[in-house]
């Protein structure tokens, strides 16, 4: 065998080598958003759905797949064939509060899933309906909650979620007692503070300001560190005189196993997709932050928000069973 020979054996070994990357992917992708229509998971989520299924070159069908706190969404997930063709959308509660909120779970955050991106970072808004309609300000809502103990309510999507926990630590910091009223997703307890069956509610804030835009509800406050774009007159839990600061994030993973290939495949297309301007002013409207990581800066990243959650888990006692 001759030099040149064997150096074109090697190529075309190296060609064969690259080329389940280079057919990546080869059908449809799906993306598993745990939660229901409507709530900002999925509104973000179908905003990027074109731009990625243009830079994938595959369609991108969105899956929501809602309950426990994400878990059911999740779990189809981790069973998904770890092929890159089955994308989650992850968040605080799937990844860093259900480990610590439940005593077991049908999926591991960590053994099951690899990272792909981070792509959101989600302020939050803390809204009355009009079963409150005298309430003006936090103040004025705590105050109600200290004449009522236990009798002024707030909804949340789901017991030890983002949302449960953001309240529950505002109604500590103030000393007061709140009745938790959980739904299965952000829209329907939007909904149901709107229309006066429920008093209150900690949600993102794109979905407060549009509420509030047609007057339905009033924005107490933000739990941002400072004040958001979108929201200028609406002063933080800081300036209200609580001093916490909380909100939620997405991100991509995949089934563990999936090929290295594939993965950095997806990472690559997720930053690309929150360059484009449509993506970028549907988040604008969500008052949400658009950021890519890298595979490890999302690994990284959700060890950090473990850690953060566990510690307010802890604090709250709380454990629940499937």
């Amino acid at each position: 065998m001759t030099h040149a020979t064997r150096r074109a054996l090697l190529g075309g070994g190296t060609a064969l080598l690259a080329t389940p990357a280079l057919a990546f992917p080869d059908r449809p992708l799906r993306v598993i958003v745990p939660w229901n229509a409507g709530g900002v998971t999925d509104i973000l989520a179908r905003a990027m759905a074109p731009s990625l299924q243009a830079g994938l070159g595959q369609p991108v069908v969105i899956e929501n797949r809602a309950g426990a706190n994400g878990g059911v969404g999740a779990e189809a997930a981790a069973r998904a064939p770890a092929d890159g063709h089955t994308l989650f959308v992850s968040n605080a509660d799937t990844h860093a509060i259900n480990p610590f909120a439940y005593r077991r779970l049908p999926y591991d955050p960590q053994a099951d899933f690899a990272p792909v991106s981070l792509f959101a970072r989600v302020p939050f808004a803390l809204m009355v309906g009009p079963s409150q309609r005298g309430v003006t300000d936090l103040a004025g809502l705590l105050a109600a909650a200290r004449q009522r103990p236990g009798q002024v309510t707030f909804a949340s999507w789901g017991v030890a979620s983002a949302s449960h926990l953001s309240m529950e630590r505002v109604a500590r910091a103030a000393g007061v007692e709140m009745l938790h009223v959980p739904f299965t997703g952000q829209a329907p307890g939007m909904t149901a503070v709107a229309a006066g069956q429920v008093d209150a509610m900690v949600l993102p804030a794109g979905g407060a300001e549009a509420l509030a835009r047609d007057g339905r509800v009033r924005i107490l406050a933000v739990t941002s560190a400072e004040r958001l774009a979108l929201l200028p007159g609406v002063p933080t839990l800081r300036e209200a005189g609580t001093e916490v600061v909380t909100g939620n994030w997405f991100a991509f993973h995949v089934p563990a196993r999936t090929p290295a290939a594939a993965v950095l495949r997806l990472s690559q297309a997720t930053a690309e997709t929150l360059r484009q301007p449509a993506v970028a002013e549907v988040f604008r409207q969500q008052a949400t932050a658009p950021e890519a990581t890298t595979p490890e800066g999302l690994a990284d990243f959700v060890r950090a928000e473990r850690e953060r959650w566990g510690a307010v888990i802890r604090a709250a006692n709380i454990m629940l069973e499937n």
